[in-house]
């Protein structure tokens, strides 16, 4: 375990979640439309050329080049090491793996597209003490989270690297992992509940991420996927409260290279999880698709798999945590 996990936030519990701050959201909103394409590479030169030919753009699990639609996720949350941040730090890598594909099987029979058994791991942990750089946030090392990475890959599964920025920069943060981010079956997550204002610190309340910090992380990754030549890749904002997201309409979800996904991480009992899909179901972008979390604690009770599929959209992602 590294040495962050002994300061890690998530052993004391996070903020208790709250039905969303938004009185009158409509509660109907359109399905969402297939992500677009991300640009063809250039075609690969004549027989009488000298040119160099290009190397293909490798595919996604499951196949093909873009996410969605073609597929449906189920994930394990958590950090390597750290069971109180989450189901997928109570096993080791290869049990882990085998657990993954447990939660997923029940949902094959459920989905008209296949269903790719996936890790989300936490690579940025919030944290109760500022640490050395003071950002209130553990950075894990590309080395201690690649065997989760390299399994998964192995076994035909998705990775979402889970970002909890505290008071640094998410580019930044994003930034680090770039080894990572340039594998064709890993994806980046956003959890603006753990970013911090200068004065705040964890905690103490739910923080919130402006959309254009988040653009500027969406159109780097944007521009590695094309530096790269790599398949669309999964980018996913986590809310379960609408204040999250500062100026959520100014989201942008047309990067061709990028298919945006806004999870929603609300727990509770049935009345209270509901209201908060409706209301992030309403405030996302226009056709954006939407995730789904399950929590085994905090839900009472936890929404089975057939239960959980007959949201409206129904969700592309799950999650349990």
């Amino acid at each position: 375990m590294p040495a962050l996990a002994l300061s890690l936030l998530g052993a004391a519990g996070s903020p208790s979640r709250v039905p969303p701050d938004l009185i009158g959201v409509p509660s109907g909103s359109p399905s969402p439309s297939p992500s677009p394409s991300p640009s063809t590479p250039p075609p690969s030169p004549g027989p009488t050329s000298t040119a160099t030919p290009t190397v293909p753009v490798p595919e996604l699990p499951g196949g093909g080049r873009v996410i969605f639609p073609g597929r449906r996720l189920v994930a394990l949350y958590g950090h390597p090491g750290a069971p109180s941040l989450g189901v997928l730090g109570e096993q080791g890598v290869a049990a882990a793996v085998e657990r993954a594909a447990r939660t997923a099987r029940p949902y094959r029979r459920l989905s008209r597209v296949p269903v790719i058994p996936s890790f989300e791991l936490i690579a940025t942990v919030a944290q109760r003490s500022a640490g050395r750089d003071g950002d209130y946030s553990g950075e894990s090392s590309v080395a201690s989270l690649r065997p989760w990475v390299t399994a998964a890959a192995r076994h035909g599964m998705f990775v979402l690297l889970d970002l909890q920025p505290g008071r640094a920069d998410l580019l930044d943060q994003a930034k680090r992992y770039r080894a990572l981010l340039a594998l064709p079956h890993v994806g980046l997550a956003v959890d603006p509940e753990w970013k911090l204002k200068p004065a705040q610190k964890p905690l103490g309340q739910i923080g919130s991420i402006d959309a254009a910090e988040i653009n500027r992380t969406s159109a780097w990754l944007a521009q590695l996927v094309r530096d790269e030549r790599l398949p669309q890749k999964l980018f996913v904002v986590h809310q379960f409260r609408l204040s999250m997201i500062g100026h959520e309409d100014r989201l942008r979800s047309d990067r061709p290279e990028l298919a945006l996904l806004v999870h929603m991480d609300g727990q509770g009992g049935d009345a209270q999880k509901l209201a908060t899909w409706r209301s992030v179901r309403a405030a996302r972008p226009d056709g954006a698709p939407l995730g789904w979390k399950n929590f085994y604690d905090e839900d009472h009770p936890m929404f089975s798999p057939e239960r959980t599929m007959g949201r409206r959209p129904q969700p592309v992602m799950i999650s349990y945590q």
